[in-house]
């Protein structure tokens, strides 16, 4: 359970209790091969497991109880609401727009019951923003 409370936190304990009384094994496996043997492997670093994890679930979709957790996670091995955010983002570039506002949805929860909601920037002046750009034939002066 060692890394699965460094990583979850109470959470992970959470998951794991919910699991006692009508499937023990399953719970056991979260915790001997996914926490055990797969997070401890020193390839990643627990934050960029984090990041992998976020974007496999939100692609995989109908996860938000585990994107719940896992943003817990995230937060709790150093990444920034900042960064969870934009890899939310850059999902759905791979993954559609449908997951990722899904997993955003849960990530504004998330940050709202951890206190780290801030006023929104406005579009177009945010380091969230994509700056216009004019190709030829788009209109404009054509200079790319």
């Amino acid at each position: 359970m060692g890394m699965l409370d460094r990583v979850v936190g109470e959470g992970g304990r959470q998951v794991i209790d919910s699991l006692a009384d009508i499937s023990p094994d399953l719970g056991h496996h979260i915790v001997a091969w996914a926490f055990g043997d797969i997070y401890s492997r020193p390839q990643l670093a627990l934050r960029d497991r984090q990041l992998v994890t976020l974007g496999m679930l939100t692609a995989l979709g109908g996860c938000e109880p585990q994107l719940d957790v896992h943003i817990n996670a995230a937060l709790n091995v150093g990444l920034s609401a900042e960064e969870i955010i934009e890899a939310l983002l850059h999902s759905a570039v791979y993954c559609g727009m449908p997951k990722a506002l899904n997993a955003t949805a849960v990530a504004k929860k998330v940050f709202a019951e951890q206190g780290l909601l801030t006023e929104p920037e406005k579009p177009g002046g945010s380091a969230h923003s994509v700056p216009e750009q004019r190709f030829p034939g788009q209109g404009g002066t054509g200079n790319a």
